[in-house]
């Protein structure tokens, strides 16, 4: 079959044999007989590849047209779905093949196992009681009859203990005359409560939504953070709950909850709107069946009533600068598609209609003018962060000129405008733009006027004209052609403005514009915008304002982008990892509330340990090009290995590690994408964020800090949460640490299984080889810890992956792959796949022992002892894997090197041990001699080689293969 025949194939070069199962659904297509893909769902069900039999069951309903059959196949699948834990689908395969037939009592066993696992003990019980009524004397419905009367006996407990106490927290918070530190703690203990799934549902039986209702109103603090946290639990992971509590509190309260004043009680509204539109979204994700369907509503219509009362948080003038950060935050989480590979952008172009020049009024706000709704010191990076992801999930020409269009229309209706300060809002809000979407920024930029407008104010005497004119000076130096026409015509301003300017706010970003222009060559060596040794200058400036304390956090940010630019020049990196005090400034810093500040760390640490991808020139076009006279970018001489590394140490000293830990923990829409990836790139080469940790945890030195400053436990998200760039530097930082840390301390606790996921991800075709090899090393050392894990690692379908490396050219990978297959084959699933019949795994195990590759064989001859121990039955299959097999063994039992000896001696006593024929087979070649000196010992021999040799010895005189001395004697002395 082709399947078996794939297996069979060694494939070539990157070939993977994870590939099977899209062989199997190929095999599937080209296969038209319902029973035939039947009885090959059956042999792969047995063999344990549960995604080939669920392929083929589902081929087979496709193609079948009899309703008995159908019946047997969802019945087949559910199983299938039962062993892949995946039980939504086990239930509803198990409901359509008694829809089919009635009196299926496996189905019906099958979907009471379902119902079980999903939670629905009432209904499991009445399908299992049918079950034994069907079949008395079948254990297995006797037996889960019982397991599911006591888990309903002791939910029926728990349920009413559980009432007993909500009620008494409810008397105690209704009673006026209650104490406030009895009320408070009654709230705190509700919290705890809800998240219980008793809890919960009996705080909502008992018309707990109406008393929390009035604990929003209270003015305790406390109480509305606790009332908030109550509803968080009642919403979480469940639709109807949550589209009751909705209806019954409405949005005005909620958003006018989180558009208080409090920053903590905004936070945690921000926190139960998230959890209540992922419990309604996933919601409509899933398949609704039995009771429930009828009561269910349909969301989509809610949740565009829950957006469109976030939209009006936008101008609204009553409604705080937390609160309205809030409000972008969970349009960025809500609004743009998860994937573009999701073709349905209709939400998206939904909020641009209704709601983009609200999100503009935003952006246009100067909070030094009297017009406006109050803002933070984070909105106007929210809002870029907010437009840039709307602009980016648009489709086609048409919506994305549509975007401009209203870009355009609002900036240009407010420059057109009379006075000043609504030229200011045109001028602010084209800032936003180019921090956002700069293909829009740029336009805006470009109307006849504006460029003008933004120059002359910079020479204006008002400061906040100046400050908001030099901002908007400073993001259109963005792009090179830009650049130099600033170059030319705003330098000497900037210049001007840092000179005379008395006011630090302006001479701070004059000073970043001067860094902007300055750093515009990039890392290229030869193209410096400015005099020798300017850079330096600028950049001392910088720092000096980043250590002053008595500036305003805000003007020490923009020191902070300052050194972001600069620090594409090599000599103001060497400066800055020599200045500690600017270092612990801008860690802290990153630390603090100003969370603007994130991406201009993450980018300087990113430039500091060179951790951005440069693209090494090919060294003849480099030769064509200067015989061209065309321009060739120049390295800088401290941009070489030995002083980067040099900085990385330096770094680590001075704790920038804590400082990214922090920056990863933060909830704002500053931590973007392009900030994560440049933490995990500063990971990787130390362990920026992704990109700085990849940084600092290059050289293995490195690591044991880095996982001390709770960088290990950062990267998680990281490597989760991410562009697809920065999910693999976090993955792959992730990676080094699991290779030469103890993994357990490293992710302490359950987080330790999370690290599985992001390092399965590396083993893929698109990651290097480099990554795929350390990707097997991390996951060798996990497999190697717990039961709990390997199962993981399975779950995660890496074994069909680890299996197709095994065929790796490159010696490492190869190597690698069969180490992690050595400690996955503990489990019993692992070894299951050895045993199932039609390929070629064990024939690669016996091959790799006979290969010169040291760490191969050690690999390969542990695994098939491990196998041999295990399961008997696959060492009356060695023989027959190749006619070498028996020279492959002898060779192990040669072998210089103590541990294959050691391996090769086990494998011979499992193979004797499992059948008296293996073993005469043995015994009449070179084997016997052998063992015979091995059992001898002596010096050098370790004892455990040995002792197995003499095992052998002693199994083949047992089977009477052999004879000990003293019957030979015995024999001869009896002879005539």
């Amino acid at each position: 079959m082709v399947i078996r025949e794939y297996l069979n194939a060694k494939p070539n070069g990157n070939h993977d044999v994870s590939m099977a199962t899209e062989e199997t659904q190929q095999w599937c297509l080209a296969v038209l007989d319902p029973a035939a893909l039947r009885e090959e769902g059956n042999s792969l069900f047995k063999a344990g590849d549960m995604q080939g039999a669920a392929c083929c069951y589902t081929k087979a309903l496709k193609l079948s047209d009899k309703q008995a059959e159908s019946a047997v196949l969802y019945r087949n699948r559910s199983a299938c779905y039962l062993k892949l834990e995946e039980y939504g689908k086990a239930e509803a395969d198990a409901s359509k093949a008694l829809d089919n037939d009635p009196g299926d009592v496996k189905a019906r066993f099958r979907r009471a196992q379902a119902f079980q696992k999903l939670g629905r003990l009432d209904q499991a019980f009445l399908d299992a009681q049918r079950c034994a009524q069907l079949e008395p004397k079948n254990k297995a419905f006797q037996d889960l009859l019982r397991q599911l009367g006591a888990q309903i006996q002791q939910k029926s407990a728990q349920l009413n203990s559980t009432d007993a106490r909500v009620q008494q927290m409810f008397s105690l918070l209704l009673d006026a005359s209650a104490k406030n530190s009895d009320r408070q703690k009654a709230a705190q203990n509700l919290v705890v409560l809800s998240r219980e799934d008793a809890g919960a549902e009996q705080i909502f039986r008992n018309d707990g939504v109406k008393l929390i209702q009035k604990l929003l109103q209270s003015k305790q603090e406390d109480v509305v953070l606790s009332a908030l946290r109550t509803l968080v639990g009642l919403c979480t992971g469940h639709q109807s709950r949550t589209m009751a509590i909705v209806n019954e509190l409405g949005m005005e309260q909620l958003c006018a909850v989180m558009g208080s004043g409090a920053s903590a009680v905004s936070l945690a509204a921000c926190h139960l709107l998230q959890v209540m539109f992922e419990a309604l979204t996933e919601g409509m994700k899933k398949e609704i069946r039995g009771k429930d369907e009828a009561i269910l509503p349909e969301p989509s219509k809610e949740l565009r009533s829950m957006l469109r009362h976030l939209l009006e948080m936008m101008p609204a003038s009553n409604v705080s600068g937390p609160g309205r950060d809030s409000a972008i935050n969970l349009l960025v989480k809500q609004v743009p598609r998860k994937s573009l590979k999701n073709p349905d952008n209709s939400l998206t172009l939904w909020v641009i209609d209704q709601g983009l020049k609200k999100i503009l009024e935003v952006a246009g706000t100067v909070p030094e003018l009297s017009e406006g709704p109050p803002l933070t010191d984070n909105s106007h990076m929210s809002c870029s962060v907010l437009l840039n992801k709307l602009y980016d999930d648009l489709k086609s020409d048409k919506e994305r000129e549509n975007f401009n269009k209203l870009c355009e229309e609002y900036v240009q209706q407010h420059f057109s405008r009379s006075g000043l300060d609504a030229k200011l809002r045109a001028i602010q809000t084209v800032s936003v733009l180019l921090q956002g979407p700069s293909d829009v920024g740029n336009r805006t930029l470009e109307m006849s006027g504006m460029i003008d407008a933004v120059i002359s104010l910079c020479a204006s005497e008002d400061v906040t004209h100046q400050q908001v004119a030099v901002e908007a000076l400073i993001h259109a130096a963005g792009k090179a052609k830009r650049a130099s026409f600033i170059t030319a015509n705003g330098v000497a301003l900037l210049k001007d403005l840092y000179k005379k300017s008395e006011n630090d706010r302006i001479r701070v970003r004059a000073l970043v514009g001067l860094c902007k222009l300055g750093s515009a060559g990039g890392t290229d060596f030869s193209m410096k915008q400015f005099a020798e040794g300017s850079t330096l200058k600028l950049a001392k400036q910088c720092r000096k304002w980043l250590c002053n304390e008595s500036l305003p956090p805000t003007s020490r940010r923009w020191s902070v982008e300052g050194l972001a630019y600069l620090t594409f020049d090599a000599d103001v990196k060497e400066d800055l990892v020599e200045d500690k005090s600017a270092l612990l400034a801008m860690c802290e810093l990153a630390k603090s509330e100003d969370k603007t500040v994130l991406f201009a760390v993450g980018s300087t640490l990113v430039n500091c340990t060179n951790s951005y991808d440069v693209e090494k020139p090919d060294p003849q076009m480099v030769e064509l090009a200067k015989y061209a006279k065309q321009h060739v970018p120049e390295e800088h001489p401290k941009d070489a290995t030995t002083y980067v590394e040099k900085r990385l140490v330096k770094l680590l000293d001075a704790g920038v590690v804590s400082a990214l830990v922090c920056m990863v923990k933060q909830e704002s829409p500053a931590l973007t994408e392009a900030c994560r990836e440049c933490i995990a790139r500063f990971s990787v080469n130390a362990v920026s964020h992704d990109r700085v940790f990849l940084a600092l945890v290059e050289r293995q030195e490195d690591r044991g800090k880095v996982v001390a400053q709770g960088g290990g436990k950062a990267l998680i998200p990281l490597a989760t949460d991410n562009t697809d760039v920065g999910k693999i530097k976090a993955a792959q930082a992730l990676a080094k640490i699991t290779i030469t840390n103890n993994p357990e301390i490293a992710f302490p606790g359950e987080r330790i299984y999370e690290t599985i996921r992001p390092l399965v991800s590396l083993l893929s075709l698109e990651c290097t080889l480099l990554q795929n090899f350390e990707a097997l090393m991390a996951l060798t050392n996990l497999a190697g810890i717990s039961e709990r894990l390997r199962q993981k690692i399975i779950k995660e379908d890496a074994v069909p992956k680890i299996e197709g490396y095994m065929f790796e050219e490159h010696d490492l990978v190869r190597a690698s792959s069969t180490e992690c297959m050595c400690n996955l084959v503990l489990s019993t699933e692992v070894q299951k796949r050895y045993l199932a019949t039609g390929s070629d795994r064990l024939k690669l195990l016996v091959l790799y022992c006979g290969e010169e590759d040291e760490r191969l064989r050690k690999a390969a001859s542990g695994t098939l002892a491990m196998l041999t121990a295990e399961q008997p039955e696959i060492c009356a299959r060695i023989p027959g894997t190749t006619t070498h097999w028996l020279e492959i063994v002898q060779a192990l039992l040669l072998s210089e090197i103590s541990d294959l000896r050691h391996r090769g001696v086990v494998i011979v006593q499992n193979m004797m041990q499992a059948e008296k024929s293996l073993a005469e087979t043995l015994m009449e070649s070179e084997a016997l001699e052998i063992l015979s000196v091995l059992a001898k010992g002596g010096e050098g021999m370790p004892e455990a080689v040995s002792k197995a040799a003499q095992n052998c010895l002693d199994k083949a005189v047992e089977y009477n293969i052999i004879k000990t001395r003293g019957e030979k004697e015995n024999d001869e002395g009896n002879e005539p």
